[in-house]
C-alpha cells in the first residue's frame, strides 16, 4: 500500500501508546481514523488531540469479545463506507516467572493478545476481499514473540502466536489484495506496563497488577524508543510490503542466535 490518504485504518488500542501515533502519523498522511480502546475516557482525549480537519471516530472496543469487534468493524463501514488498514494492536502483559502465572493471568493474556486479532481477522478480513481494493493488516506481536523473554511466559506464548497469524495470513493471501505485517518491537515507551487497570474483575482485576522488580528491569535487553519512531516503521513497512518489522538492531543477535540453535538441532538427524 503506497498512498494512505483516503483510505480508512481502524487501530485498536488507539488512545495511547504505539496505536495513537500510528493514527497520528496516517492522519498526516490523509488517512481517516476509526480508534477503537476499552478505555472511553481515553479515547476522548485521543480524539481531541487531533487537528480540525482530521476525520476521526472512536468506538469503545474490548478485542477480547468477538461481537464487539465485528461491531467495530460495521462501524468502521456505517462511518467510512470500508476499511482499508486493520492495526490489531491492542495488547497488555503479565508479569513473573512461570511457577507464579495463574490460570486467569494465561485466560486474560490469551483473551486479549491472541484472541484479539483473531476475532480482527474475522471481521475484517471478509470486508477487505470483498471490496478488493489494496489493504492491510498489522499485528503487533512483540520481540517476545521471535525470542522468549523470561518472566513473561503467557506474553511470549502470544505473541509467538501473533507472529504465527499474521505469517499464516501472508501465505494465504499472497497474490490477493490484502498485505500483512508483524511488529516485534523491544522496548517501546507505552502504557503496557500497567495493563492490569483494565483487567477484568472475573480475571483477577486491577488489583492483580504485578510489575517488573529493580533486577528484572535491569536486565532487560534494549533501548526504549519512542512509540511515533515505531510508527514511522509501521508506516514504511506497509509501503514496501515487508512482513516483519524491527524496531532494534539490539535484537539481531538473539534472534540470529535462536535461528541456530534451530537449524543446529538438525545435526542430531545424522
Amino acid at each position: 500500500m503506497k498512498d494512505f490518504n483516503g483510505k480508512t485504518a481502524v487501530i485498536t488500542g488507539g488512545a495511547s501508546g504505539i496505536g495513537l501515533a500510528t493514527a497520528r502519523a496516517l492522519a498526516a498522511e490523509g488517512a481517516n481514523l476509526v480508534l477503537a480502546d476499552i478505555e472511553a475516557g481515553a479515547l476522548d482525549t485521543a480524539a481531541a488531540s487531533f487537528a480540525p480537519g482530521v476525520e476521526v471516530a472512536t468506538l469503545v472496543t474490548d478485542v477480547s469479545d468477538r461481537a464487539a469487534v465485528e461491531r467495530l468493524a460495521a462501524f468502521a463501514d456505517q462511518r467510512f463506507g470500508k476499511t482499508h488498514i486493520a492495526f490489531h494492536n491492542a495488547g497488555i502483559a503479565v508479569f513473573g516467572p512461570m511457577e507464579k502465572m495463574t490460570h486467569k493471568d494465561w485466560e486474560w493474556t490469551m483473551r486479549v493478545n491472541l484472541w484479539g486479532p483473531i476475532h480482527g481477522v474475522e471481521a475484517f478480513l471478509p470486508r477487505m476481499l470483498a471490496h478488493g481494493e489494496d489493504s492491510h493488516m498489522v499485528f503487533t506481536a512483540s520481540f517476545a514473540g521471535l525470542v522468549p523473554n523470561k518472566g513473561l511466559g503467557p506474553y511470549n506464548v502470544s505473541k509467538a502466536a501473533v507472529v504465527s497469524l499474521a505469517e499464516s495470513l501472508r501465505a494465504d493471501m499472497r497474490g490477493r489484495n490484502v498485505g500483512s505485517s508483524v511488529l516485534c518491537p523491544m522496548r517501546v515507551a507505552s502504557r503496557i506496563d500497567y495493563a492490569a487497570r483494565n483487567r477484568p474483575a472475573e480475571l483477577g482485576g486491577p488489583n492483580e497488577e504485578r510489575g517488573y522488580s529493580d533486577e528484572e528491569f535491569d536486565d532487560l535487553q534494549g533501548r526504549t524508543i519512542t512509540a511515533e519512531e515505531t510508527a514511522q516503521r509501521v508506516l514504511a513497512a506497509m509501503r514496501e510490503g515487508r512482513l516483519y518489522i524491527h524496531t532494534h538492531y539490539e535484537a539481531e543477535p538473539f534472534v540470529r542466535k535462536r535461528a541456530e540453535r534451530i537449524l543446529g538441532a538438525f545435526e542430531a538427524l545424522s
